[in-house]
């Protein structure tokens, strides 16, 4: 059984006081606004899978450090036992011969096999510690906590005891040399055993020791106290000078598109007991749409590995499966919700439908879902003439234009998540039919259909019409030989939309159900 991770648990660290996440085995799409938390919740499994304390130190701990808490102490009554810890708890299942990491010196009080991080004061600078809490300054004393990373048996862990062979890749570092230099450290740690990394270590001192005595040779017997050697130090080794290439041109030297897919597509390769987890911090910057495509499939066929992808893209979480997709809360860093119990008929719905809006429904409080270009395009002027000059992105309403046909799959996705949703769509001439009864299974205190209730005013253009024949007719009458006014809307739709909304948008009255859509998902 390939080992991977069953729960992540952390408290204090970045912007979440506290989290608890419960993951697939093969496949995580974690998915949240900018400021969600997707990238640390990679930030930390990264950090723990690696045991590194130069990570943490490198980045800080005053900038992994939960803001609030820091802010909640230093507020208060200051006492040396209030001051807080952060944790970060990996737990890990299907690894054998790693009993060591097996306790109950966890968070969850219950046995399992896992790895910490606990930042806490050091118990020898309690007096330094109260010292500083008692001069009342605004500085939190994070120069005497202490970094450790331990087993659930409350044993010190360290790297090389790795029970998990992991990567992250950052498509924002993708250009970054550093970040490349260790992408390709990691990769040929994967891929080269101890053995053979330490044969590589060898045979390469040994090359350029001979590269000194030959060339260097002619050079060096003339001088006399100084002469010129080569480094063999660890920072001039195999592991420092070694470069992944493709067709024999350096991966660095490709366009960061090029890199992000080359870097991703190699570590996704199916070798046994290559890498255990894989992290991928939105492998949708620098691709373009065939290279996105590609990638997916990658992902699509990639095995014995399980994958963590945070991402913004629609296109990923519903090509990849919405079922494995987790939503961070923006508003409450301690919510999150799982796409898990979404029906399999819906997340393949969405696997090859067209590009649609997804994760914009998901990651939103209030939604208007209509069913054409055209509404689309006017749904904001009505919405401002209705709601007295207030618009949609003031109330936090998000417009999406829904094929009239995928309204229940969206809907499905909206009552999972209780997202409040306005349906605003064309009764077809039977208003009964088509716009009550076939949402009876959807309609809610946080759902509902608007349509107009008489079937003679069957579509969006004939209410429109209607209701501002005036202006229609100042518009699009000159010039009409063989269409009414209203058949020529029906004709052209998008543009007739536009024109009413470029000339006369602030003049144009909503439709009574449209009012009354607004009215409801305003309240």
């Amino acid at each position: 059984m390939v080992g991977t991770i069953r729960r992540l648990v952390l408290k204090n660290f970045k912007r979440f006081k506290s989290l608890e996440l419960e993951f697939d085995p093969e496949l995580n799409i974690l998915v949240g606004g900018n400021e969600a938390g997707k990238s640390s919740v990679l930030q930390a499994l990264d950090i723990v899978l690696s045991a590194s304390r130069s990570k943490v130190e490198s980045l800080g701990l005053e900038t992994i450090f939960n803001a609030d808490c820091v802010a909640d102490f230093l507020g208060g009554e200051r006492k040396i036992t209030d001051l807080p810890e952060l944790l970060v708890e990996v737990y890990i299942d299907g690894i054998d011969g790693h009993h060591d990491l097996d306790g109950r010196n966890n968070s969850k009080g219950t046995d399992h096999l896992g790895i910490k991080m606990v930042c806490k004061p050091v118990d020898e600078y309690t007096k330094e510690i109260q010292a500083i809490l008692a001069e009342k300054h605004d500085n939190f004393p994070f120069e005497y906590y202490g970094v450790q990373f331990l087993t659930f048996t409350d044993e010190a862990f360290f790297p090389y005891k790795k029970p998990l062979k992991h990567l992250i890749i950052d498509s924002s570092q993708i250009n970054n040399e550093y970040a490349t230099r260790e992408y390709t450290r990691s990769m040929y740690a994967a891929h080269a055993s101890v053995i053979q990394r330490n044969l590589h270590g060898f045979e390469y001192r040994k090359a350029k020791l001979q590269f000194k005595d030959d060339v260097f040779k002619a050079m060096n017997d003339t001088l006399d106290i100084y002469k010129f050697d080569i480094r063999t130090s660890p920072k001039a080794n195999v592991e420092t000078d070694i470069i992944i290439t493709e067709n024999n041109i350096p991966i660095d030297s490709k366009g960061k598109g090029r890199q992000c897919f080359i870097k991703t597509e190699f570590a996704l390769r199916n070798r046994e007991h290559v890498l255990d987890v894989l992290l991928l911090e939105e492998p949708e910057n620098h691709l373009s749409h065939v290279h996105m495509h590609k990638l997916i499939e990658r992902i699509r066929a990639s095995v014995k590995k399980q994958l963590f992808i945070a991402t913004h893209s629609s296109f990923i979480a519903t090509r990849l499966n919405l079922k494995k997709v987790i939503i961070l809360s923006e508003e409450s860093p301690s919510r999150s919700a799982s796409l898990k119990d979404l029906s399999q008929e819906t997340a393949n719905f969405f696997m090859k439908a067209p590009d649609n809006n997804v994760l914009e429904l998901a990651l939103c409080k209030k939604a208007i879902l209509v069913e054409g270009d055209a509404e689309f395009i006017l749904m904001d002027a009505l919405y401002k003439n209705s709601a007295k000059g207030v618009s949609t992105d003031a109330d936090g309403i998000h417009v999406i234009s829904v094929d009239g046909t995928s309204f229940k799959r969206y809907l499905e996705l909206a009552k999972l998540l209780d997202i409040k949703v306005a349906v605003i769509r064309d009764n077809d001439g039977d208003y009964q039919e088509n716009c009550v009864a076939n949402y009876a299974d959807f309609a809610s205190a946080s759902i509902q259909v608007f349509a107009d209730t008489n079937d003679a005013r069957y579509t969006f253009e004939v209410c429109v019409y209607q209701d501002n024949k005036a202006i229609c007719d100042g518009q699009f009458a000159a010039g009409r030989k063989t269409l009414t006014v209203e058949e020529y809307m029906l004709k052209n739709k998008t543009d007739a939309a536009f024109q009413l909304l470029e000339k006369k948008g602030a003049e144009l009255i909503a439709p009574d159900y449209i009012q009354q859509a607004i009215a409801w998902i305003r309240a």
